[in-house]
């Protein structure tokens, strides 16, 4: 789930495709092209590969396009990923842009059209505001980027030629890998921005800069298929499996671009920071430390999928549109029946959902993150970076809810086991987030609109920060982006910002923010020279408050009790 702007922002959340040469992750300014037989080759032992491009400019080698995994087809569909396989016949330059099969939910075109005009101050809609959304004279399913393909676990290595050519002298530079948001359905590993910035800041005040790394991993039904039907012949949460692929692919192999396997720190946005809490709790805690040292959870997110029923629900939907019976049969098919039926599915998500997302699987998810780092069930020794918007539930509130029964509705969409426990529901829509519009409530909501949002807000993404920062002993660091409307995903222009831009408002806050990340990736403190003093979260629960005007400290808006309700999980 990520936003890149105000208005356009809602249909970026994957529907915005960058061109080729950013799927190649050539990242502009001045560059030597591919066919230069100067640019550097590393031996990764099953397969050699050449930088794809230097920037001059920025003074770094793009290595784009590596295979960290083989291709997830025919038996390997729907399973854990596998080892390449040894192909030293070539050299490699990843000339290929890859992207894994997308899909998008319907609904965001409503989000698109209502939220300028919610924003603008209009509050009541109908059906009858969004015919163009509404309308279904077109069956035709939206054209695919020419680079999809369930071939798509391949990874990107940006490194600054000095890191390059340092790295057989023992020294070992801190690495930053990004893992992309989408709603678990769209993304990629290049559509989030351009590192340059992220590069630039590195070497800020004599610093020797930091090593860019950023991951692929299959979205949808090809990544998120669960449930005990599906588990007894296939892996759930397969996109999980493959970004822990990945991140031990870095631990393997990082060195001999000149990185140090021990100083890595992971960081992403909405679905992005979601997988990074996955990760802090993979098997609740009890297969060893987790391969980074640090993580900086932007916005982590997703939608609760605790129950069986709901993940055989999903499973058989998805059967059904390939219109076979089980998923040794969906292996034979061909790719765009597989893509095709996905498409429908995740088109067809409720308000607010795209019907795929990490699950509760007994394994790599024993239960909900929030009750693993309520039980001391994750790797401790991480150091911990958070952030979240004010606004993070807008993006993914149906603007039909406009009655306290279209809010029990809209609550029980999201939740619902909610439909057996009516006192539970109950707790939830009149004590948790009562019918009050005077603005004393959750997020100050003063409509049901807002209180859907401050509800989403919560339960999805917000609170989830606050259950980290507990978990750690409140020995983190956490900002809070307010830069009006702090929108869903409005903090991830600023996270890549590379000069003026439309998305950016204030580009001082946006040079800090990058300042914060690659400090706290540096030295694990994300305190700089030149930007105001970031303090520890502490028992005083302080966040840096990022604004359009500057940056202060705020007490935590999410250190509530209604988070330390949700966190119980007493919604199942």
């Amino acid at each position: 789930m990520h936003l890149t702007s105000t208005v356009g922002a809602v249909a970026a959340l994957g529907t915005t495709l960058l061109g080729q040469a950013a799927a190649q992750g050539s990242y502009g300014g001045s560059t030597t092209n591919n066919a230069s037989s100067s640019l550097p080759i590393v031996d990764l032992g099953y397969e050699l590969h050449q930088a794809a491009l230097y920037n001059s400019t920025g003074g770094f080698y793009n290595f784009s396009n590596i295979r960290y995994a083989a291709p997830p087809v025919g038996e390997n569909r729907f399973n854990v990923p596998q080892a390449p396989a040894v192909n030293r016949s070539s050299v490699q330059q990843g000339l290929q842009g890859r992207i894994c099969p997308q899909a998008n939910p319907a609904w965001l075109l409503i989000a698109e059209a209502y939220i300028p005009q919610y924003l603008g101050g209009k509050t009541n809609f109908t059906q009858a505001d969004f015919p163009s959304a509404n309308s279904s004279s077109s069956s035709a399913l939206p054209a695919q980027d020419p680079r999809t393909t369930e071939d798509c676990l391949f990874l990107d290595v940006v490194v600054p030629e000095k890191i390059f050519n340092n790295r057989n002298n023992g020294y070992g530079a801190p690495v930053l890998v990004w893992i992309y948001g989408g709603g678990y359905t769209a993304g990629s590993k290049s559509d989030s921005g351009n590192p340059a910035g992220l590069l630039a800041r590195s070497e800020n005040n004599g610093a020797s800069g930091v090593i860019y790394v950023s991951l692929n991993y299959r979205l949808g039904a090809f990544g998120w298929l669960s449930g005990p039907t599906f588990q007894a012949n296939g892996t759930a949460n397969a996109g999980l499996h493959d970004q822990r692929f990945a991140l031990e692919w870095i631990q393997a192999n990082i060195a001999k671009f000149g990185g140090d396997p021990n100083r890595v720190t992971v960081f992403g946005e909405s679905a992005g920071g979601g997988s990074i809490m996955h990760q802090i709790t993979a098997y609740g805690g009890n297969n060893g430390s987790v391969p980074f040292a640090q993580a900086v959870p932007q916005s982590p997110g997703w939608q609760p999928f605790v129950s069986n029923n709901q993940q055989e629900s999903i499973f058989n939907s998805y059967l059904s549109l390939l219109n076979v019976s089980t998923i040794e049969q969906a292996r034979q098919l061909p790719s765009s029946a597989l893509i095709t039926a996905n498409i429908i599915q995740v088109g067809l998500s409720q308000y607010g959902s795209f019907t795929y997302g990490p699950t509760v699987d007994g394994d790599f998810v024993p239960a909900m993150p929030g009750e693993l780092l309520l039980h001391g069930q994750f790797d401790k020794s991480l150091r911990i970076m958070v952030g979240h918007n004010a606004d993070e539930g807008l993006l993914f509130t149906s603007p039909f809810t406009q009655t306290n029964a279209d809010f029990a509705a809209f609550v029980v969409g999201d939740l619902p086991s909610l439909r057996g426990l009516p006192s539970t529901l109950d707790y939830i829509t009149n004590t948790l987030y009562p019918p009050v519009f005077d603005g004393s409530q959750a997020m100050g909501y003063t409509n049901q609109i807002a209180r859907a949002a401050a509800a989403t807000s919560e339960l999805i993404f917000t609170c989830n920060t606050f259950y980290l920062n507990k978990a750690y002993g409140n020995n983190t660091h956490a900002y809070f982006f307010t830069v009006p409307p702090a929108l869903h995903g409005s903090d991830v222009p600023y996270t890549y910002y590379n000069g003026p831009s439309a998305s950016v408002l204030n580009s001082q806050i946006a040079i800090a923010l990058q300042e914060y990340i690659t400090s706290f990736a540096e030295t694990g403190n994300p305190n700089e020279q030149g930007v105001p003093y970031f303090v520890m979260y502490g028992q005083n629960a302080t966040v840096q408050n990022l604004n359009i005007t500057g940056i202060s400290e705020v007490m935590d808006p999410t250190a509530n009790a209604r988070c330390n309700w949700w966190q119980k999980v007493l919604y199942v």
